[in-house]
């Protein structure tokens, strides 16, 4: 028998994310935040090809960035209903890290497995800022694919896009719990 490590499990089996309008400051210092990268970066990577890297945005950078994705999500045409959710993550958050997704080309990796990795990464980083104790989110939205945004905000590379931006802090309250999937309707069991 597997010797478990049960304090491990009973965290995963109850993690719950913090939504993220509700993060406030103090956030992680440099040296905290380097720990919880440092565990992200643990995560699985076919070949060693680190198709991620990490950007951290303070407050200030998060706030250079809100204007940017206003403009942005008026250029795209994006229903205005949705812009203030949208944008709020840059105008109202205390600190995030832009997961990177950065391709290798490689015939033996799989563009898509690399994809996967950086996904991996952003929960990872979620995961090890929540074990911390702070309040954490994994958000996305139409900025993280718009390629003019990423270029003048962030100074990605064209074939790069944002996998996740995790913003992280502390938590104000606690999180609401939500409806859990389904695990035998979404389970195949397949014995021969």
């Amino acid at each position: 028998m597997p010797e478990s490590v049960p304090e491990v499990l009973a965290f995963l089996k109850t993690r719950r994310s913090t939504p993220a309008k509700t993060l406030r400051p103090p956030v992680p210092s440099r040296e905290e935040l380097s720990a919880l990268l440092e565990i992200a970066a643990r995560s699985p990577d076919h070949k060693k090809l680190e198709p991620w890297h990490f950007i951290v945005l303070a407050e200030p950078a998060l706030r250079r960035l809100g204007p940017l994705a206003e403009a942005r999500y008026d250029d795209l045409g994006l229903p205005a209903e949705k812009r203030g959710k949208a944008c709020s993550q840059f105008n109202d958050g205390h600190l995030a890290v832009a997961v990177i997704a950065s391709p290798v080309i490689r015939e033996d990796v799989p563009e898509i497995e690399q994809t996967l990795s950086a996904g991996a990464v952003c929960l990872a980083l979620l995961n090890g800022a929540l074990a911390s104790g702070w309040g954490a989110n994994w958000l996305s939205g139409p900025m993280a694919f718009d390629h003019t945004f990423l270029k003048q905000g962030l100074g990605v590379e064209p074939h790069e896009f944002v996998a996740g931006f995790i913003h992280i802090g502390s938590r104000t309250a606690k999180p609401p719990e939500r409806p859990r999937p389904d695990i035998a309707a979404l389970t195949k069991w397949v014995d021969i």
